[in-house]
């Protein structure tokens, strides 16, 4: 092998993709996926209900 070929340097020429350090990483407690145009009834009812008590987890938390 030549200069520059070497099996070690071949790694420092790949790319990296950028990560979120995990300090940064707001979790909100959600893990569902959740399409709008597939909702019936019930899941419209269980998203407000979701959020209404979001809304008094967080007002009390204020207090």
């Amino acid at each position: 092998m030549t200069r520059g070929q070497s099996k070690k340097n071949k790694a420092k020429d790949d790319a990296k993709l950028s990560q979120t350090p995990e300090k940064d990483i707001v979790r909100d407690g959600r893990d569902v996926e959740y399409k709008e145009e597939f909702a019936d009834e019930n899941d419209l009812e269980a998203k407000e209900r979701a959020e209404e008590a979001d809304h008094r987890a967080k007002k009390k938390k204020k207090s």
